[in-house]
């Protein structure tokens, strides 16, 4: 005679069914946001390649750069503007090695023509205004960033902590950045002090946490859903004014047999 099923294995094998259908949903969700950021990641190492150029000339808090879309000037960029001072020399030989600069401010692009790139002005304290034939410079060295954590606006519930990770990975090695360890950052936020969504409301805390990790902005990671369909957003936060300067959004890519498992003896990605 067949025994009757107690009614608590009966309820753990609907909870496990359900799990197993619900899994796939939020399986390897982090691999796809990472490999979605791969395809984005070329329009932010372009945003950052140096650069350099003259002031042309300065109107109110508009400032105008000779540098245009034809020597990769974009909307979004921010520029160190700087005037140069006096030779300085080898204290041996007398040769000249250089002069000193004093940095005057920040220019972030508004509006970008051919020829020329119209910018606002942010003045460093206590600094003269530029003026025409001052330098503008996007540096040659690695720019050091930091990655905040994931933003999530879906439903999906899926563990993303991993994403700061792969975000940093993919622009470390393109070498025009320096990213902050994603540890830190972490621990800054979860330690209740600063959270995401300040990030983009409130410009002052974007500065503050900036200032604290010595860094020259934020990549902000931004998981959205409309009509069913999933997309991540990332900008790009200025640590100098706390303002969004450019955003990239993109769909996020599907599930493929690739990224759910690369062979046959893994286990499938799980977030």
């Amino acid at each position: 005679m067949r025994r009757a099923r107690p009614a608590a294995a009966m309820l753990a094998a609907a909870l496990l069914a359900t799990a197993i259908v619900a899994a796939p949903a939020a399986a390897g969700l982090a691999d796809r946001i990472g490999a979605t950021f791969t395809l984005m990641a070329d329009e932010f190492i372009q945003a950052f390649q140096p650069v350099e150029g003259i002031v042309v000339s300065v109107e109110g808090d508009e400032i105008f750069l000779d540098i245009g879309t034809s020597r990769g000037g974009q909307v979004g960029q921010e520029y160190t503007i700087f005037r140069k001072g006096a030779t300085f020399t080898h204290p041996l030989s007398g040769k000249p090695l250089g002069r000193y600069e004093d940095v005057l401010g920040w220019a972030q692009v508004r509006r970008v023509q051919s020829e020329f790139a119209v910018a606002s002005f942010v003045s460093a304290p206590d600094k003269t205004r530029p003026q025409a034939e001052d330098g503008a410079r996007i540096t040659r060295g690695r720019i050091k960033i930091a990655v905040a954590p994931v933003l999530d606006m879906t439903t999906a519930g899926a563990d993303l902590r991993r994403v700061p990770y792969l975000i940093a990975t993919v622009l470390e090695r393109s070498k025009r950045f320096q990213v902050v360890d994603p540890i830190a950052v972490g621990d800054m936020f979860a330690a209740g002090g600063l959270k995401v969504e300040e990030m983009l409301a409130r410009p002052e805390r974007a500065v503050r946490a900036a200032t604290n990790l010595e860094v020259a902005g934020w990549i902000v990671p931004m998981l959205l859903e409309r009509r069913g369909q999933v997309t991540l957003d990332v900008t790009y936060i200025s640590a100098i004014t706390g303002v969004a300067l450019f955003s990239r959004r993109m769909t996020l890519l599907p599930n493929s047999a690739i990224e759910e498992q690369r062979f046959p003896w893994e286990p499938p990605v799980e977030d």
